[in-house]
Protein backbone atom coordinates (compact mmCIF):
# COMPACT_ATOMS: atom_id res chain seq x y z
CA UNK A 1 0.00 0.00 0.00
CA UNK A 2 1.15 3.57 -0.59
CA UNK A 3 1.14 5.66 1.86
CA UNK A 4 3.64 8.84 2.77
CA UNK A 5 6.86 8.06 5.20
CA UNK A 6 8.32 10.15 6.69
CA UNK A 7 12.14 10.03 8.39
CA UNK A 8 13.64 12.82 11.48
CA UNK A 9 17.11 12.51 11.97
CA UNK A 10 17.70 15.39 14.97
CA UNK A 11 20.46 17.94 14.52
CA UNK A 12 22.29 18.34 17.75
CA UNK A 13 23.98 21.83 18.97
CA UNK A 14 26.21 23.28 17.13
CA UNK A 15 25.59 21.30 13.40
CA UNK A 16 24.55 23.12 11.18
CA UNK A 17 22.91 21.39 7.99
CA UNK A 18 21.72 23.23 4.71
CA UNK A 19 19.63 21.04 1.77
CA UNK A 20 20.41 23.28 -1.62
CA UNK A 21 18.40 20.89 -4.51
CA UNK A 22 19.91 17.36 -4.36
CA UNK A 23 23.03 18.52 -2.54
CA UNK A 24 23.05 18.61 1.51
CA UNK A 25 25.93 20.22 3.51
CA UNK A 26 26.66 19.50 7.26
CA UNK A 27 28.99 21.98 9.04
CA UNK A 28 30.37 21.19 12.42
CA UNK A 29 33.88 21.50 14.59
CA UNK A 30 35.59 19.89 12.22
CA UNK A 31 34.98 20.77 8.90
CA UNK A 32 32.47 20.27 6.23
CA UNK A 33 30.73 17.42 4.40
CA UNK A 34 29.05 18.16 1.38
CA UNK A 35 27.22 14.81 -0.34
CA UNK A 36 24.91 14.89 -3.26
CA UNK A 37 22.13 12.49 -3.03
CA UNK A 38 20.01 11.65 -5.67
CA UNK A 39 16.53 10.22 -5.33
CA UNK A 40 13.84 12.29 -7.36
CA UNK A 41 11.08 10.98 -5.13
CA UNK A 42 12.07 11.59 -1.70
CA UNK A 43 12.32 15.11 -0.79
CA UNK A 44 14.94 16.35 1.90
CA UNK A 45 14.05 19.69 3.91
CA UNK A 46 15.51 21.48 7.17
CA UNK A 47 12.87 22.45 9.84
CA UNK A 48 14.36 24.02 12.86
CA UNK A 49 16.32 21.09 14.43
CA UNK A 50 15.51 17.96 12.12
CA UNK A 51 16.20 16.98 8.51
CA UNK A 52 13.09 15.88 7.34
CA UNK A 53 12.94 13.39 4.94
CA UNK A 54 9.73 12.06 3.11
CA UNK A 55 7.98 10.32 -0.11
CA UNK A 56 4.66 10.47 -1.20
CA UNK A 57 2.74 7.67 -2.38
CA UNK A 58 5.65 5.74 -0.96
CA UNK A 59 6.66 1.95 -2.25
CA UNK A 60 9.33 -0.17 -0.81
CA UNK A 61 12.08 1.18 -3.16
CA UNK A 62 11.54 4.56 -1.54
CA UNK A 63 11.85 3.49 1.76
CA UNK A 64 14.90 1.90 1.05
CA UNK A 65 16.25 5.07 -0.65
CA UNK A 66 14.52 6.91 2.76
CA UNK A 67 16.57 4.44 4.94
CA UNK A 68 20.21 4.49 3.26
CA UNK A 69 19.67 8.69 3.09
CA UNK A 70 18.84 8.99 6.94
CA UNK A 71 22.43 6.72 7.47
CA UNK A 72 24.01 9.12 5.17
CA UNK A 73 23.23 12.29 7.02
CA UNK A 74 23.67 10.32 10.51
CA UNK A 75 27.06 9.20 9.26
CA UNK A 76 27.63 13.47 8.29
CA UNK A 77 26.49 14.43 11.66
CA UNK A 78 28.70 12.16 13.57
CA UNK A 79 31.92 12.88 11.46
CA UNK A 80 31.56 16.85 11.47
CA UNK A 81 31.71 16.10 15.49
CA UNK A 82 33.77 13.47 16.10
CA UNK A 83 36.50 12.16 13.22
CA UNK A 84 36.06 8.94 12.29
CA UNK A 85 39.22 6.61 12.90
CA UNK A 86 40.96 3.50 10.86
CA UNK A 87 44.34 2.18 12.32
CA UNK A 88 46.19 -0.18 10.61
CA UNK A 89 49.39 -2.43 11.14
CA UNK A 90 52.04 -2.36 9.61
CA UNK A 91 54.02 -6.34 9.20
CA UNK A 92 56.82 -7.47 7.88
CA UNK A 93 58.23 -10.56 8.81
CA UNK A 94 60.87 -11.22 6.16
CA UNK A 95 62.05 -7.43 5.34
CA UNK A 96 62.56 -4.85 7.16
CA UNK A 97 59.33 -2.67 5.45
CA UNK A 98 59.97 1.53 5.80
CA UNK A 99 56.68 3.45 6.21
CA UNK A 100 56.73 7.25 5.47
CA UNK A 101 54.36 9.82 4.57
CA UNK A 102 55.38 12.74 1.72
CA UNK A 103 52.70 15.02 1.38
CA UNK A 104 49.86 13.76 0.59
CA UNK A 105 51.26 10.32 -0.31
CA UNK A 106 52.30 6.82 1.73
CA UNK A 107 55.52 5.49 0.31
CA UNK A 108 56.22 1.90 1.29
CA UNK A 109 60.31 1.59 0.76
CA UNK A 110 61.77 -2.47 0.87
CA UNK A 111 58.12 -4.31 0.91
CA UNK A 112 59.35 -7.97 0.11
CA UNK A 113 63.06 -6.33 -0.62
CA UNK A 114 61.86 -4.80 -3.73
CA UNK A 115 64.10 -1.71 -4.80
CA UNK A 116 61.42 0.54 -6.05
CA UNK A 117 59.31 1.87 -3.74
CA UNK A 118 55.37 1.77 -3.81
CA UNK A 119 53.29 5.06 -3.53
CA UNK A 120 49.83 5.96 -3.08
CA UNK A 121 47.78 9.04 -2.83
CA UNK A 122 45.25 10.00 -0.71
CA UNK A 123 42.77 12.88 -0.59
CA UNK A 124 43.47 16.34 1.87
CA UNK A 125 41.06 16.54 3.96
CA UNK A 126 42.36 13.05 5.79
CA UNK A 127 45.04 13.36 7.79
CA UNK A 128 47.46 10.10 8.38
CA UNK A 129 49.90 9.50 11.02
CA UNK A 130 52.03 7.01 11.71
CA UNK A 131 53.70 5.82 15.15
CA UNK A 132 56.20 3.41 15.10
CA UNK A 133 54.43 0.21 13.08
CA UNK A 134 50.61 1.55 13.73
CA UNK A 135 48.74 3.82 10.66
CA UNK A 136 46.02 6.11 11.79
CA UNK A 137 44.00 7.50 9.22
CA UNK A 138 41.08 9.90 10.57
CA UNK A 139 38.76 12.03 8.56
CA UNK A 140 35.17 13.96 9.00
CA UNK A 141 33.87 11.93 5.99
CA UNK A 142 33.83 7.81 6.62
CA UNK A 143 33.48 7.08 3.10
CA UNK A 144 36.73 8.88 2.41
CA UNK A 145 38.53 7.51 5.37
CA UNK A 146 37.41 3.98 4.78
CA UNK A 147 38.17 4.35 1.25
CA UNK A 148 41.62 5.48 1.75
CA UNK A 149 42.80 2.99 4.29
CA UNK A 150 41.53 0.30 1.74
CA UNK A 151 44.36 1.83 -0.38
CA UNK A 152 46.65 1.69 2.16
CA UNK A 153 45.84 -2.40 2.49
CA UNK A 154 45.60 -2.74 -1.15
CA UNK A 155 48.83 -1.36 -1.85
CA UNK A 156 50.44 -4.34 0.09
CA UNK A 157 48.65 -6.94 -2.01
CA UNK A 158 50.74 -9.95 -2.45
CA UNK A 159 49.83 -12.22 -5.11
CA UNK A 160 51.86 -15.79 -6.69
CA UNK A 161 53.44 -16.28 -3.47
CA UNK A 162 51.93 -18.12 -0.40
CA UNK A 163 50.13 -16.12 2.07
CA UNK A 164 50.38 -18.36 4.90
CA UNK A 165 54.30 -17.43 4.55
CA UNK A 166 54.51 -14.34 3.16
CA UNK A 167 52.38 -12.69 5.55
CA UNK A 168 53.76 -9.25 5.44
CA UNK A 169 51.97 -5.84 4.44
CA UNK A 170 49.65 -3.23 5.97
CA UNK A 171 46.21 -4.65 7.55
CA UNK A 172 43.39 -2.77 9.10
CA UNK A 173 43.06 -3.86 12.42
CA UNK A 174 40.43 -1.04 14.00
CA UNK A 175 37.30 0.62 11.97
CA UNK A 176 35.03 3.15 13.55
CA UNK A 177 33.01 1.21 16.08
CA UNK A 178 34.05 -2.29 14.81
CA UNK A 179 37.26 -3.88 16.29
CA UNK A 180 38.88 -6.21 13.50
Amino acid sequence: MKQTLTYNVAVPEGIDVAVKGRDVTVKGKNGAITRRLLEPRVTINVDGKQVVIQAHKSTKREKMYMGTIQAHITNMIKGVQEPYLYRLKVCASHFPMNVTVVGNELVVKNFLGEKVPRKIGFDADVKVKIAGDVIEVTAADIELAGRTASKFEGITFINKRDRRIFQDGIYITHKPGVDV
